[in-house]
């Protein structure tokens, strides 16, 4: 048997770290993250414990490192040409693609958002992604060097740009706050439906789109 290559070896690291992360993920989300011990998830996961920290320092890194798994695979969707900007096109893209991947990921995405409503992961989510202060004033102040994900401050700069087209009336902190409740509402509804019809489906992506477009 010839020896393995870099490269082998780099592929049998990262499907050792997605199983550690993917065994994680399930019982944290289950059993809580508190109650679940490194111990528990070598066992459940038939390696040693001893692996799992040539792989995550912690328990608190292995929580981060899946945190960061599930935002970095929305943010793939997202200002496709990652230049900052928006656009109607890419808005839609975004839209759509996160609802595909909300069927496509129900089980995973099930479990992370089990994750995110215990009170100290939440805490840990948005201290690390979201950050401090308003939205909208964040994007404002973007120079100030108010901390936000490059996510919410860019699509809070694309509900901004539609004041000029919308008017005086139009309320860019209402209409964002309006779409990530929409998205959210729809993403919680759909990943803990057994049973969905997808034409149904397909159009209320198309409202969602055609309302905050």
């Amino acid at each position: 048997m010839s020896p393995r290559t870099p490269k082998q070896f780099e592929e049998m690291r990262e499907e050792k770290k997605t199983l550690i992360m993917d065994v994680a993920l399930q019982h944290f989300a289950n059993e809580g993250y508190f109650k679940t011990t490194i111990n528990h998830i070598a066992r459940h996961a038939g390696i040693s414990k001893g692996l799992i920290y040539n792989y995550f320092e912690s328990k608190e890194a292995l929580l981060e490192a899946i945190i960061q798994r599930s935002v970095l695979d929305v943010y793939t969707y997202f200002d496709i040409d990652k230049d900052g900007y928006l656009s109607e096109e890419e808005f839609d893209f975004f839209v759509r693609r996160v609802s595909q991947m909300l069927k496509e990921k129900q089980s995973f995405w099930r479990l992370f958002f089990q994750l995110l409503m215990q009170n100290e992961v939440r805490e840990q989510f948005l201290k690390s992604y979201i950050g401090s202060g308003s939205l909208m004033q964040s994007a404002a102040d973007k120079k100030e060097g108010l901390f936000i994900s490059d996510i919410m401050n860019t699509i809070a700069e694309y509900f901004i740009r539609k004041k000029d087209k919308r008017g005086p009336d139009y309320d860019p902190y209402l209409e964002l706050n309006m779409f990530l409740f929409s998205m959210k509402g729809f993403a919680i509804t759909n990943i803990y439906m057994d049973q969905r019809d997808e034409i149904f489906y397909e159009k209320t992506v198309n409202r969602i789109i055609e309302l905050y477009k």
